[in-house]
């Protein structure tokens, strides 16, 4: 029970971060949101880490996957930002949905793993959903919607590295140097979009990096009661709180071809979560 309230929590708040930066990205530009996620993510966190888990801020054992990991997180979270300064929050995150299909297809493409046809059905029925939300043909589709699909495509590859890293390094010393990495990177890249906040842009940027850090944070905390595979399904409670954030602070609310895609992507990404379930319980048999 406590894994569940723990990662509903976190579920639930991480869309006011989202609905805080698309706010901000109407005032800056986009990439200096995305500083701020990280610069003040790492002030947050590494004291939250220091103080309760101490004993294990040691030298990771295998940098260059922790490098690539994190490349993979800071490209979803640019795209993401990018996509929801242009269009809704809904429709970013939908698109973003496919993730769980691309690690199915990554799993069996780099880690080997057997891929059954129900799951390979699953794949499909979600590019499918995804196609109803673009609608290619039907309208133009911009770079804001590609950004949203690229986000799912970069989660996925950040999911198949952390699948790797969890046997090299524990969770706590990875989210620091997720963020560290992340807030190195950024920063040699912002100076170039950079305009001086006011003191309320201040207060928000710091804001999205707290609401960030605790929502991670209670994430990394559900996985210590249980398994990622078993949990999985609970992400797309993130879309409740996501629409209402979008539809009461921007006026957006999902149109029909939205609501039908989005019933496609979830239940393929659902039905593959229970696959994975079944499948480790027949292994741990």
């Amino acid at each position: 029970m406590k894994a569940i309230i723990l990662n509903l929590t976190a579920w639930s708040v991480l869309p006011i971060m989202d609905g805080m930066a698309k706010h901000l990205s109407t005032e800056m530009h986009f990439l200096e949101v995305v500083w701020a996620r990280y610069f003040f993510m790492v002030l947050i966190s590494f004291p939250l880490i220091f103080v309760f888990f101490r004993k294990y801020l040691t030298w990771p054992d295998n940098i260059f996957l922790q490098f690539s990991r994190s490349i993979f997180l800071f490209l979803s979270t640019i795209l993401f930002f990018y996509s929801i300064s242009v269009i809704s929050m809904a429709k970013a995150l939908t698109l973003s949905f496919v993730a769980p299909i691309i690690v199915t297809i990554l799993s069996a493409l780099l880690l080997k793993e057997k891929v059954g046809f129900h799951r390979w059905c699953a794949v499909v029925v979600g590019f499918f959903g995804a196609l109803i939300v673009i609608q290619p043909g039907f309208i133009t589709i911009n770079l804001a919607a590609l950004a949203g699909l690229g986000t799912g495509i970069s989660y996925a590859f950040y999911i198949i590295s952390t699948r790797r890293l969890t046997s090299f390094d524990n969770p706590y010393l990875t989210l620091i140097f997720t963020g560290i990495f992340g807030a190195i990177i950024i920063s040699f890249i912002v100076p170039f979009y950079w305009t001086t906040p006011n003191i309320n842009q201040w207060l928000l940027m710091i804001a999205i990096a707290a609401v960030g850090t605790f929502g991670h944070f209670c994430l990394i905390l559900s996985l210590n009661y249980a398994e990622a595979s078993k949990l999985a399904p609970l992400g797309y409670f993130e879309i409740i709180n996501n629409i209402l954030i979008g539809y009461y602070f921007f006026g957006d609310f999902p149109n029909k071809w939205l609501w039908l895609g989005l019933f496609f992507i979830i239940s393929s990404g659902v039905y593959i979560s229970l696959r994975e379930n079944r499948k480790n319980l027949n292994l741990a048999k």
